[in-house]
């Protein structure tokens, strides 16, 4: 089975946009959902409401792939899931390693979601020395010391960070000296990389900010007054030739 070291992503070289990448695996997750319960063919407008899309964007992003389904058919469930999974590399193995295994790297471990997916948890690895030898998911922990020689001996592209803040810098300059060249953060910290190494991000604290801005807003527009409706032209003049001031009427129009 080949691994992640000798394979590159076919996306940039066929001028697929990132956005259009990005998307690639709602629509993979809502065709296998269709696939599961044995649906032959998806119109777009059906998949594009699963996947949380408008039909003409999907429609455009499909183009990208040559996929372009047959009119009053739809999209082959089955094709689509097929060339989608090609395309995002999902067809071979890809090892990973993760990298600091508290409760997070833990969960991460244990997520059965890797493996039908086409990545394989190639080892846990941790700095603590208390750590090593102890089973997680089925897997020993290694220690950092072994990083080297476990990326080399696995073939391993893909780095999965989980560590404090403070380490992950480190750990990342670590993995790509090492050869890998796709790294998932979790930890809470901006790293630095050099051109060719690929870096997503994963902030869950930054993800409840952005909830928490939209629950404030929503409370604020709850809780607004009601707006007042414009009155007319008539009922302003009216209003304005009744004011009145400490010596008396205000006239309607003040003089200069």
């Amino acid at each position: 089975m080949a691994t992640g070291r000798t394979h590159r992503p076919a996306t940039r070289s066929r001028g697929i946009p990132e956005a259009t990448v990005a998307r690639l695996p709602l629509y993979l997750r809502a065709l296998t959902a269709l696939s599961e319960r044995s649906v032959p063919t998806v119109s777009s407008e059906e998949l594009a409401t699963a996947a949380g899309v408008n039909s003409a964007k999907l429609r455009k992003d499909f183009s990208y792939l040559g996929s372009y389904g047959t009119r009053g058919v739809g999209y082959d469930v089955e094709y689509l899931v097929y060339q989608i999974s090609r395309e995002l590399g999902l067809t071979q193995d890809w090892p990973v390693v993760i990298v600091g295994i508290g409760n997070l790297g833990a969960a991460l471990a244990n997520y059965g979601g890797f493996a039908s997916r086409g990545f394989r948890v190639a080892a846990l690895i941790d700095a603590d020395p208390a750590m090593a030898g102890k089973p997680v998911a089925g897997l020993p922990v290694r220690h950092t010391d072994e990083l080297e020689s476990i990326i080399s001996d696995n073939g391993v592209s893909i780095g999965v960070i989980a560590t404090p803040a403070g380490a992950a810098q480190q750990v990342c300059d670590r993995l790509v000296a090492a050869g890998v060249t796709s790294i998932l953060n979790f930890a809470p910290t901006v790293l630095s990389v050099p051109e060719g190494v690929d870096v997503r991000k994963v902030d869950l604290s930054i993800e409840l900010q952005i909830l928490a801005f939209h629950e404030q807003r929503k409370a604020g527009e709850e809780n607004a007054p009601s707006p007042v409706p414009p009155r007319s032209g008539a009922a302003v003049r009216a209003a304005s030739e009744n004011r009145k001031g400490p010596d008396g009427d205000v006239p309607a129009v003040m003089p200069a």
